[in-house]
């Protein structure tokens, strides 16, 4: 049995029911709203997200160059023109009063911003503390093969430069985002 609307001007719409055996429930908004005919996603909506959550874990350099600090995600785009937003908060920690941390944010091998995510200097007259660091980059890796992000940081100045720490956690999420 079909049902057909007929439009308030001109048209039609003709409700058809499956060709399988079962009940099928279609529930339309009470008085507002929209029902959704295609599946493809509007510019600007969140089409998955990922996270991952490191609890005690720290790694330390005293590098001036970029390191990897093993904090990393991956996420499969469902489309090349996606955009991929990248969300992270981790702890920092310095022991050189003339130092600082920078942090970086490679997709693969590539690094996506070469002066760094920001510069954290974080001694006190003490001695080191802890900071909570957190920053976002919107990217578009033009791909939908899984695409692997890590953070790496790097000490300046001299020191020992920590990322993350023994007791508290760090958090990534990557959204990707309709083009």
């Amino acid at each position: 049995m079909s049902i057909v609307l007929v439009g308030s001007t001109s048209g039609s719409v003709t409700l058809q029911e499956p060709a399988v055996a079962g009940t099928t429930v279609l529930t339309l908004p009470a008085v507002t709203g929209t029902v959704l005919t295609t599946t493809s996603p509007k510019a600007g909506n969140v089409i998955q997200v990922v996270n991952a959550t490191l609890n005690g874990s720290q790694t330390s350099t005293t590098s001036s160059s970029f390191v990897s600090s093993g904090f990393s995600l991956a996420i499969t785009p469902t489309s090349s023109t996606s955009k991929i937003l990248i969300f992270a908060s981790l702890a920092a920690t310095n022991t050189n009063p003339t130092s600082s941390v920078t942090f970086t944010l490679y997709r693969g091998a590539t690094q996506l911003n070469a002066n760094g995510l920001g510069v954290y200097q974080n001694y006190s007259g003490s001695g080191y503390q802890q900071v909570q660091v957190a920053f976002n980059y919107l990217d578009s890796p033009s791909t939908t093969s899984s695409t692997t992000y890590t953070i790496y940081f790097k000490q300046s100045g001299g020191g020992t430069a920590y990322c993350g720490n023994s007791d508290g956690n760090q958090m990534i999420t990557l959204m990707e985002i309709a083009a």
